[in-house]
């Protein structure tokens, strides 16, 4: 499958969803990428987001 290249608006949206706490699995299904991508681009960017397994504990 082939990556779609990210747009400087779906960055600007994910640090805003990082900065609003939103899990790795919500932040996915708002921008319509794989959790993987979103996990991916996060680090590029220096964000953290959590994913739901990690919110429980």
């Amino acid at each position: 499958m082939a990556r779609k290249p990210w747009s400087f608006k779906e960055d600007r949206r994910l640090m805003e969803l990082a900065k609003s706490s939103t899990s790795l699995e919500e932040a996915a299904k708002q921008l319509g990428r794989s959790p993987d991508a979103i996990k991916r681009m996060a680090m590029r960017l220096g964000l953290s987001l959590k994913s739901k397994a990690d919110k429980k504990s």
